[in-house]
């Protein structure tokens, strides 16, 4: 299945591949051997360490690869309109508080709310999408129901 990607968000993905082959690896390996030459593996716990953070290496450049593999880049500058969609950048107030949000709906890899951005994924982004500036969105969420009305919708 094909994961809609920003391009931004793609060769940020690449680079923390190439980044973990080439420098995080090798430090790791090189970790290894340094512990092995201390002897007796067995009560080792900086080989026991180094070996656990290989095993977090590894894993993390196979997840990633499998990212950029499945990638459906999208360039967010070639986009427009008037309706959310994946790469929108949403202006929201919430009708209880009449606080001003901003969220841009991007793919699960490069989610950070602490950013405003939300994965495409995620229920606020479901509720959002097919929207369009002045509709009324509802979200149900565990803390409860939230009201919020989109006042633009932009690509940038």
């Amino acid at each position: 299945m094909r994961e809609p990607i920003t391009a931004e968000g793609y060769e940020t993905l690449k680079k923390e591949v190439e980044r973990l082959k080439t420098v995080d690896r090798p430090n790791v390996i090189e970790a290894i051997a340094e512990a092995r030459s201390h002897g007796d593996l067995s009560e080792n716990a900086e080989y026991d360490a180094a070996k656990d953070l290989q095993g977090k290496i590894e894993g993390r450049i196979n997840y990633l690869e499998t990212c950029v593999a499945t990638a459906e880049v999208i360039d967010v500058a070639n986009l427009s309109g008037d309706k959310v969609m994946f790469g929108a950048t949403v202006e929201l107030v919430d009708l209880d508080s009449e606080e001003e949000v901003s969220y841009q709906i991007v793919g699960i890899t490069e989610a950070d709310l602490g950013s405003g951005r939300i994965s495409v994924r995620s229920p606020m982004a479901r509720a959002l999408i097919g929207k369009s500036a002045g509709d009324e969105v509802t979200l149900v969420a565990p803390a409860g129901t939230r009201q919020y009305e989109i006042q633009e919708v932009s690509f940038i």
